[in-house]
């Protein structure tokens, strides 16, 4: 692994700051021998878990490549009740420490008499971050990069092709037109009966497979896995907080069973990674390598509340999962409107 450091030092300052740091501390489980993880290993495993070429050298859409037609018709088959849930949140005007945190979001009426002020059409605008924290959003591939040789590389070995007009290579309007598969809901709190996870709370291999057993499901190939921490419950209890410098979320060491498992898709309700990662040198290693190494597309903020709720009734923690994608030309993300039917 050349010049790691470096790469990081580049990758999302905000969310590594010292600021941050000192008001979450690094969980002690992260800590474990048995769990811990180190930049040497993540420098291994950049290798070993590599999908580059897997698909061929002109590969854009990665680990989506294993939602194949047959997978989206046994996806189909698990639809029963005809019950519809959205997985997406969509941004706010509220001003909080959880929004409109790269961008402001603005919305006006685009058809205004300039001498009343009124809007004489129904007609609108919007403006907002495709990363805003209020928003659920599917990265693009091309979100982060290594370097390799003193160049900088996205997956598949692409060099990281950066103007104004955004990404030339593994944007989201190169990631297909949309996608219908099994998705998998991994309910952390419900199986630790809690409302949601305490700040900062790593999620293991153990977890999961655990969540497997209870939930009597199996992680396959092209699955969508959502694994929730609880963000948005915690929200609508106790308020805004600063979910991307101290949320629960998967801890690295869980990188070679997402690409043993084979996951397609990887939703999380707060940032994916636990924050801080307990990664010494680096805040988001799981966002680093499954992008970067795996092909693996990531969803921030998924809402998973609702999902949830439907299937603690129904008791089914399996169900179809449909997504379009929004193509946004040359876009580093876009918003991630999926839904799920039981």
């Amino acid at each position: 692994m050349k010049n790691f450091a470096a790469v990081l030092l580049a990758v999302f300052l905000i969310a590594s700051s010292a600021a941050a740091q000192e008001r979450f501390a690094v969980h002690p489980a992260t800590q474990d021998p048995a769990v811990r993880v180190d930049l040497a290993q993540l420098g291994e495993w950049e290798k070993d878990l590599s999908n580059w070429g897997r698909w061929g050298a002109d590969d854009q859409i990665g680990t989506l490549n294993m939602i194949t037609p047959q997978k989206s018709v046994q996806a189909a088959r698990l639809v029963r009740d005809g019950i519809t849930v959205s997985l997406g949140h969509f941004v706010t005007l509220e001003d909080a420490m959880d929004s409109q945190t790269f961008g402001p979001t603005e919305h006006w009426m685009t058809s205004v008499d300039p001498n009343t002020g009124l809007p004489r059409f129904a007609l609108d605008a919007i403006s907002f971050s495709l990363h805003d924290g209020m928003l659920s959003h599917l990265d693009a591939l091309c979100h982060y990069r290594t370097e390799i040789d003193g160049e900088f590389v996205i997956y598949n070995g692409y060099p990281q092709n950066l103007d104004a007009d955004g990404c030339k290579d593994l944007a989201i309007d190169r990631m297909g037109d949309g996608y219908v598969t099994r998705g998998i809901l991994v309910d952390i709190p419900l199986l630790r009966g809690v409302d949601y996870l305490e700040p900062s709370t790593p999620i293991f291999v153990s977890d999961l497979e655990e969540w497997e057993e209870f939930a009597g499901v199996e992680v396959q190939p092209g699955d969508v896995l959502l694994v929730r921490g609880g963000r948005w419950e915690k929200r609508a209890q106790e308020g805004p907080w600063a979910y991307g410098q101290g949320g629960a979320g998967l801890h690295a060491s869980v990188l070679p069973w997402l690409h043993e498992r084979g996951v397609s898709l990887l939703v999380g309700d707060a940032v994916n990674d636990v924050q801080p990662s307990g990664v010494e040198g680096i805040n988001r290693p799981v966002h680093q390598l499954t992008q970067v190494n795996l092909g693996l597309p990531l969803v921030d903020n998924g809402y998973l509340r609702d999902v949830a709720r439907v299937a603690r009734e129904l008791q089914r923690w399996e169900f179809m999962v449909s997504w379009q994608i929004s193509k946004v030309p040359g876009g580093t993300a876009g918003p991630f409107n999926a839904i799920a039917t039981f």
